[in-house]
């Protein structure tokens, strides 16, 4: 496995706070199919509506799903809409004790038209925005900032999404770094796209993407922009702000990674079929803000934060991804990950994969030398017990050892790729133990099934099963030849 993928396994929940623009976005969806009579513009007939949180609250969302707790510290209006929000950020398992009820502004909303045209999936029409970007008064930003500092001793990492909406005055963001660098606790901005950048100064990472980094650099946009601009706006944003990194992010070319006094970096994506950008910038800041408070290296965590981006724009609209997800992510870009034979390390990170989708997993074990019809039965009716079959087979020597000389009769690669074919089967491994108790323990089904020609005190693993809770179902017993058999009859017929 990778170092990354290393140091994954090793991440651990933390503690997050999100300071900045809160947002609800609405999508109304409904059907596009005709224009309208009066003016050259498409009819959306309206279906449903849904709302979800934006900005910051996406922020806080997606930090959740990467196994933080997360306390949010922000402003919303007095209606309803900022309610909604709030008690969806509540809902999802944030705290939002931080987000403050202003009376003199409105909840800022995104309000999507989604048209679905002759039924196909759906496409962004139009966007209609709430909001109010005259800077929060000052006795909400003292209320806003006397609350994070009573709280910053509690968090691992502090992210600031700022979308010019009010919340991030030069007199907000000046005093949160002051905040920050007393009690030594990592800040990470999303900027503003704006010009000057002078009030995140001394912050700890900036994830501007180019277009906004050539915005308050003030650098010209090259016809081909190239690796040594970008750098070159890195390193201005460094010089300027005095920060210890900058990423820099390229869209379907990646991220530019540039530390303080080392060379720029170019962390490339996955080709992928675009779907929706909307929350990439999002994802990306609250996975560096997992991989800042579990110490991973500056490059590895944009490595995370980028593949957590490349699943983000795969699903319409902003949609948390789970950590789970990013993690199989990284893995199938580490490796090939083709075809149904897993290493132990790669299937444990697929199984956190299932279980966080809460998908029922089915173990089964067995030489499977020669298959026979008996074989496909068994393991037909297995799968049919849950969602997910891992087919655990023997190694060559254990094979040998249980069945005797001259087996098994197909060494464990052509058992393996005659197994694949199987339709039923999710995942394969070989185990070299003479039990199948190490690797159960390891993977820890839901469900340990066993062939008819078993009773249960013949099955080694039942005591570990009980005490882990690893339900056992025996099938029911198959007629017909079994391998032993079918191998008999070959020979005797050979012998004729």
């Amino acid at each position: 496995m990778s170092t990354l993928l290393n140091r994954l396994n090793m991440y651990k929940p933390f503690t997050a706070m999100v300071v900045g623009d809160f947002m609800l976005d609405e999508q109304i969806y409904g059907a596009a199919e005709r224009l309208s009579p009066d003016a050259p513009v498409p009819i959306l007939l309206e279906e449903r509506k849904e709302s979800t949180p934006g900005g910051a609250a996406n922020v806080a969302l997606c930090l959740w799903a990467l196994k933080a707790e997360v306390l949010c510290f922000g402003v919303i209006g007095s209606d309803r809409e900022g309610e909604t929000l709030r008690r969806s950020i509540r809902e999802a398992g944030c705290d939002v004790s931080g987000i403050i009820q202003d009376d003199d502004r409105p909840t800022t909303i995104k309000r999507s038209m989604i048209g679905l045209a002759q039924h196909r999936h759906p496409q962004k029409m139009f966007r209609v925005d709430v909001e109010s970007r005259e800077p929060v008064s000052a006795m909400i930003r003292e209320k806003i900032l006397s609350m994070i500092e009573s709280k910053i001793n509690t968090v691992d990492v502090v992210c600031l999404e700022d979308y010019d909406k009010g919340v991030c005055s030069p007199e907000f963001c000046t005093k949160l770094v002051e905040i920050c660098k007393a009690r030594n606790k990592p800040l990470l901005v999303d900027p503003a796209a704006i010009e000057d950048y002078s009030k995140y100064a001394g912050a700890t990472l900036l994830t501007p993407n180019r277009s906004e980094a050539e915005l308050a650099t003030g650098l010209d946009t090259p016809l081909d922009a190239s690796e040594i601009h970008n750098s070159g706006l890195a390193t201005k944003l460094i010089r300027q702000l005095k920060l210890e990194a900058v990423v820099l992010t390229l869209d379907c070319h990646g991220a530019l990674l540039e530390e303080r006094g080392n060379d720029p970096v170019l962390v490339p994506t996955v080709a992928r079929s675009v779907y929706d950008v909307t929350g990439a910038g999002d994802i990306v800041l609250a996975a560096l803000a997992g991989g800042v408070a579990n110490k991973l290296p500056w490059l590895d965590a944009v490595k995370f934060a980028n593949a957590a981006a490349g699943l983000e724009v795969e699903v319409f609209g902003a949609q948390p991804i789970p950590f789970a997800n990013v993690v199989r992510e990284v893995l199938k870009q580490s490796t090939t990950l083709e075809g149904k034979v897993r290493t132990l390390d790669e299937l444990l990170v697929e199984l956190a994969v299932h279980r966080e989708a809460k998908e029922r997993i089915i173990f089964t074990n067995g030489c499977f030398d020669v298959i026979h019809a008996g074989h496909v039965a068994y393991l037909r009716e297995a799968k049919q017990l849950g969602d997910v079959l891992i087919v655990a087979i023997n190694c060559d020597e254990q094979v040998r050892q249980q069945k005797g000389e001259g087996r098994p009769i197909y060494d464990e690669t052509e058992r393996l790729e005659i197994l694949s074919e199987f339709a039923c089967i999710d995942y394969l491994i070989v185990f070299d133990e003479p039990t199948v108790g190490e690797l159960l323990e390891e993977t820890m089904p839901d469900m340990y099934v066993k062939g008819g020609d078993y009773q249960i005190q013949e099955i080694n693993e039942r005591k570990l099963c009980k005490k882990r809770g690893i339900e056992i179902k025996i099938l029911a017993q198959r007629p017909g030849l079994g391998s032993t058999d079918v191998i008999e009859r070959l020979v005797k017929t050979a012998d004729k």
